[in-house]
């Protein structure tokens, strides 16, 4: 965890509490700009070994989608019907509105990534079912 927390450029930051309903695992939120004084969400996610997110959807009427920005640890990115992609610092995942998909650690690693929330018209995420320890499990 040492070396992980000096890689962890942007910091852990504190339990992601408010989302712990959409994750299985511990996750924590570092958020890097007031979301009232700017037009975006821009924060840190970190998530502890086996950690990751519920299938969700980020909709919009225009615009929206999220950027995930890989800066630590090594990770998961899936959409549904297609094959897991495994992330590790530098990748970068640009999420259409619309896509259902999950994120989130693999199972022997720490893992965090900068997630921007892109600005537009109505947008929302809708959180669907958990990621299965079967599915999670078969990466």
């Amino acid at each position: 965890m040492s070396d992980f927390d000096n890689d962890n450029i942007f910091k852990k930051g504190v339990p992601n509490d408010a989302f712990a309903g959409y994750f299985i695992g511990q996750s924590y939120l570092n958020p890097l700009v007031d979301v009232n004084d700017f037009l975006a969400f821009v924060a840190n996610v970190t998530f502890e070994p086996g950690c990751r997110n519920n299938w969700h959807i980020h909709n919009a009427k225009s615009g929206g989608g999220q950027i995930l920005l890989c800066t630590a640890g090594k990770g998961w990115y899936q959409e549904e019907g297609s094959p897991a992609v495994e992330l590790k610092p530098g990748s970068v995942v640009e999420i259409r509105p619309g896509v259902k998909h999950w994120h989130g650690a693999q199972k022997d690693s720490w893992f965090s990534h900068v997630a921007i929330e892109v600005p537009g018209e109505d947008t929302s995420t809708e959180w669907l079912e958990e990621v299965d320890d079967e599915h999670y499990g078969s990466l």
